[in-house]
């Protein structure tokens, strides 16, 4: 069997690599750091949709290539070895496959090309502050055909630059989703300050009405849609941490060959050497389970078992990974300014988003206890 990329999918990954990479000099990314506001790069954001590399998933009758996840996993995995201040996580993932699996028509036809061309910024607000996503806490009322919308969601990412988030909210029939606008009547944003500086937001919704347009899918389809949305995400964290630790663990590699000590390169001391493979074999496993789970998702077959396997061990296997980069480079390692420290961070806000290991070691047991009843 042949497991290589196709050429297409090749060509997509090269590109993707080479514009964010392009878009990613330490400077610029120090510069976003030291701004006030999000950390979002709007240039960069234009040059990915100008590429295409926003349109891949989008089906094509609205402008996109209509191709699947593991080509989205690809490119995302190049904005985990870039720490690139880009949305394309919560607007390819987290807004623009769902509105392309659950929306209307009329959904799709205002806001799929407009993504594709990266005029449109999506994301999600599914968690609750007590970090769940199962039991929405806001709440939806019907109100003169359409609804209103009350209630907290935290750690929104990118909420304050999305034009539109998808909001899970609780009505008398259930859970549901709504797509919201970004700047409606009602909703407010509060910026939390976060270790990675990966923007995220306390969004507060106070009597926000909504058109009956505004539902996402039927209207008991919404904890479908949550739990659809959940596995996509934490397959593409996976993605995301892969690209982080490859990136962290490449840097190490070379500066262990070059830093001297004893009038030898650190590669050449067996402590540092075995912790470097370590590393490596964890890099590895975050990889094949990675890959896996894009494929099964991209052909539909059931991963909800994979998905929390991966996301378990790209946790565990990412904080060891950037730990062991931190620790190799010495006290250059925690300098704020020095990219490695970056990796480092970065790695553990990945590792808590959905749910950390312990969370996903949880709900896998549960897979199998309620597979085996």
């Amino acid at each position: 069997m042949n497991f290589s990329y196709s050429e297409e999918q090749q060509a997509i990954f090269d590109l993707a690599s080479q514009i964010l990479k392009d878009g990613t000099p330490q400077e610029r990314l120090l510069e976003l750091e030291r701004a006030e506001g999000p950390r979002f790069d709007p240039d960069l954001w234009a040059r990915l949709g100008q590429a295409g590399l926003l349109a891949i998933a989008v089906p094509e009758p609205y402008d996109g290539g209509g191709l699947g996840f593991v080509e989205v996993a690809g490119v995302i995995e190049s904005i985990g070895c870039t720490t690139a201040p880009v949305p394309y996580f919560e607007t390819v993932v987290l807004g623009g496959l769902a509105i392309a699996e659950f929306g209307s028509e009329d959904q799709k036809r205002a806001i799929l090309p407009d993504l594709a061309a990266g005029e449109r910024i999506l994301t999600a607000a599914l968690v609750e502050p007590e970090g769940e996503i199962e039991l929405p806490g806001v709440r939806a009322i019907g109100k003169e055909g359409g609804w209103q919308l009350d209630g907290v969601k935290s750690y929104v990412p990118y909420a304050e630059v999305a034009d539109q988030i998808l909001v899970s909210a609780m009505t008398d029939e259930g859970p549901a989703v709504f797509i919201v606008d970004g700047k409606a009547a009602g909703v407010r944003l509060e910026a939390l300050a976060t270790t990675s500086q990966m923007p995220e937001s306390r969004m507060t919704l106070t009597g926000v009405r909504l058109e009956p347009g505004a539902l996402l899918g039927a209207l008991d389809q919404g904890r479908e849609i949550i739990e659809w949305i959940d596995l996509r995400a934490n397959a593409a964290l996976c993605s995301l941490m892969l690209g982080c630790c490859d990136a962290a663990l490449e840097m190490t590699a070379e500066y262990s060959k070059t830093r001297k000590q004893f009038d030898q390169p650190i590669a050449m001391f067996q402590s540092v050497s075995h912790r470097q493979a370590d590393a490596y074999i964890d890099t590895q496993a975050v990889r094949l389970s990675a890959l896996e789970v894009a494929w099964l998702i991209a052909v539909g077959r059931s991963a909800e078992e994979e998905v929390a396997i991966a996301k378990h061990l790209a946790a565990d296997a990412g904080y060891r990974v950037t730990l062991a980069a931190q620790h190799i480079h010495g006290g250059i390692g925690v300098d704020r300014e020095y990219p490695v420290h970056r990796y480092y961070v970065y790695a553990r806000h990945l590792e808590l988003v959905l749910g950390g290991s312990t969370h996903h070691l949880r709900k896998l047991g549960k897979l199998i206890a309620n597979a085996a009843a």
